[in-house]
């Protein structure tokens, strides 16, 4: 459904020169799946949604959805953001049918539609409440419902549960996992979070840091609904993290310079001194 080919995204920096977010990018997404992309702050991984939803142009290669090239954004396309986007001044009710409102649909047909969309997160006592009334989680809920309102065939999920604590993320989860096995809708989901990923995803796609490549492919091959303590899911996990931690160590480098190596150093590796001395 989505093909990219030999992507490559270069941007201009404010100090003068440019930098690569990715480099030489292929994968092909097929109808239907959930695919999520992994790795460590800057290697292009929301670069590479932006370009699939058609906000952002590549230097070099390709991507067609459909068979057709994607160059700008479409209906059969929508973005969820980690920050909810809501309008303040508008209803749960009203967002979910703004878009709806926008192609034209009228008023009882879209906010039929919307009300669907509001029952499927589990929204519905709160259709009629502004979004400063609304927990984070019932925000991010509410912008998830306005992406499904407009029946769009592939989401792009820009790392939408970051922000989120820990018990609103793990119900969301649930949720989302809920929704893609009734809808079946294409998922490319972007996180840092690796047990998201693993608990989520049919593909979970590690990138190198900058400029960013596809450095190793994992198939999750538990069965859903899935269960966060299933030994197959935490087997995969720990293959992930295998994987990303040499990744993390080259930005820890990058961003500490000459410091990482003196405090590397001066480590200790017998198991009986204190936890931590010399850092």
């Amino acid at each position: 459904m989505i093909e990219i080919k030999n992507v490559s995204k270069t941007f201009n920096q404010r100090t003068g020169g440019t930098f690569t977010a990715i480099d030489n990018v292929s994968l092909s997404i097929k109808k239907g799946e959930f695919l999520s992309l992994l790795g460590p702050s800057g290697c292009g991984k929301s670069t590479l949604l932006n370009l699939v939803a058609g906000l952002e142009h590549a230097q070099q290669g390709t991507i067609t959805v459909n068979g057709k090239p994607c160059n700008t954004p479409g209906p059969d396309r929508v973005v969820v953001f980690q920050e909810h986007a809501l309008f303040p001044w508008l209803t749960v009710l009203d967002n979910v049918a703004f878009g709806l409102k926008q192609k034209g649909i009228p008023k009882k047909q879209r906010e039929e539609m919307a009300l669907e969309q509001i029952k499927s997160v589990h929204l519905s006592r709160f259709a009629d409440r502004y979004p400063h009334e609304l927990s984070g989680g019932m925000k991010q809920r509410a912008a998830i419902a306005r992406a499904l309102a407009m029946d769009p065939e592939i989401l792009l999920m820009d790392e939408p549960f970051a922000a989120l604590d820990e018990q609103t993320r793990l119900i969301l989860h649930k949720e989302l996992e809920e929704i893609w096995m009734r809808t079946k809708k294409t998922i490319l989901f972007i996180t840092h979070n690796i047990r998201e990923a693993v608990i989520l995803s049919d593909r979970v796609l590690v990138m190198s840091t900058r400029p960013g490549t596809i450095k190793k492919e994992f198939n999750v091959q538990a069965a859903r609904p899935r269960d966060s303590a299933d030994p197959v899911l935490r087997h995969t996990e720990n293959s992930i993290m295998d994987v990303l931690a040499d990744e993390l160590e080259k930005v820890v480098k990058e961003e500490m310079g000459d410091e990482y190596s003196l405090k590397k150093d001066s480590l200790s590796n017998r198991s009986s001194d204190s936890m931590g001395s010399g850092i």
